[in-house]
């Protein structure tokens, strides 16, 4: 067991922005708030799954809404505890350990509010390796977990307890609640065993953002833009390198939706990248052709000074690097693909090839 001080909060935060695909929340609220609770309740103890026993009691600690949301409705800080307690209340009993669900500026800080507030460990892992927009879109589900029962929470302390019938029924009923509830809640979730958490998680994933995030401010401190420590660590490829255009984004039932449009600059100049999203990045189109898709990473960076890019903060003139991420390896089997592949997006018809193979460099 490692501690995660001030420090180790904000690599977090910045690696996670990197993996979330472009959503995942605002990583700036996210540190702000994160760094706060370190500082007024200690630094927060962070487990390996080997180190978690097979009978500790697990459960998620997420944000579900739409990023754009974050900007101007900044979370209060209490709901991420409000929703633990419903859940508690509940099932009878505390936890011993909490989990994010994704990679993200927001949503892999949410569990340390309630982590930090009540002294319970988190675990060095999540659902996803990344970041997806719903909830049923997490390896636990793959592999048969039940999201219910669902404490949710509001930042005015308003909570709900849902029981669905499948985890896509719990997505469509806490997104209904969150367009009520303001935009963006907390949720505590997929209550499970030490035992199911080691079985169906993606491992290391904080220890991942934190070594990402350490290079993209190490990069800042020697004002460097060289991308190439970057792309070894993640096995990434460059997409593109251009300014953004046109953005295209509304929010509609709870999510953020729309469409980028980069034009190329140096060895792209003359070409176009087009990346449609879903709070994530999901497809990336190169001079009308597909050269990543879901599950696979697509990551923005402003070509600078490599500060992520994420979805709500994309506007006119920035300009971007563009790299395509391998997502984890449970997402590129079968039943991944069918929880997260193109086709679950709404592109029919689309097949997915894994990016290091789509983009031979």
């Amino acid at each position: 067991m490692r501690y995660l001080g001030e420090q180790e909060v904000e690599d977090i935060a910045m690696g996670a922005a990197v993996m979330a695909s472009g959503g995942g929340g605002n990583p700036y609220v996210g540190i702000l708030i994160a760094k706060q609770c370190v500082a007024d309740n200690g630094p927060i103890p962070l487990l390996t799954l080997d180190e978690l026993p097979d009978d500790a009691r697990v459960t998620v600690s997420m944000g579900l809404g739409a990023p754009t949301v974050l900007v101007e409705k900044v979370p209060a800080g209490p709901e991420p505890v409000y929703a633990l307690e419903a859940l508690e209340r509940e099932v009878g009993h505390t936890f011993d350990a909490l989990i994010p669900s994704e990679a993200g500026g927001w949503n892999s800080l949410h569990p340390m509010l309630p982590a930090a507030q009540r002294h319970i460990p988190l675990l060095d892992a999540d659902g996803m390796g990344r970041a997806f927009p719903e909830l049923q879109m997490v390896t636990w589900s793959m592999y048969g977990q039940s999201a219910s029962p669902i404490g949710v929470a509001d930042e005015r302390g308003n909570t709900l307890l849902m029981h669905a019938a499948t985890n896509k029924c719990g997505e469509d009923l806490c997104r209904g609640a969150t367009v009520e509830m303001g935009g963006n809640i907390s949720l505590a979730c997929y209550g499970m065993t030490g035992a199911e958490a080691k079985a169906h998680s993606v491992a290391g994933t904080y220890t991942l953002c934190e070594n990402v995030g350490r290079i993209l401010r190490r990069a800042r401190e020697e004002r460097s833009n060289d991308i190439s420590e970057l792309r070894e660590t993640l096995g990434a490829v460059e997409l593109f390198r251009g300014k953004v255009e046109d953005v295209e984004r509304r929010t509609v039932g709870g999510f953020a939706r729309g469409l980028v449009h980069l034009e190329g600059m140096d060895a792209y100049k003359g070409g176009v990248l087009d990346v449609s999203f879903q709070n994530e990045f999901l497809i990336a189109e190169r001079n009308g052709e597909v050269v990543c898709t879901a599950p696979d990473l697509i990551a923005m960076f402003d070509s600078e000074t490599l500060t992520p890019i994420t979805g709500e903060a994309l506007k006119y003139g920035c300009r971007a690097i563009v790299l395509g991420i391998p997502c984890a390896p449970q997402w590129r089997t079968l039943e991944g693909l069918a929880t997260v592949g193109p086709a679950v997006f709404g592109y029919e018809g689309m097949e997915f090839v894994p990016v290091e193979e789509r983009c031979k460099q």
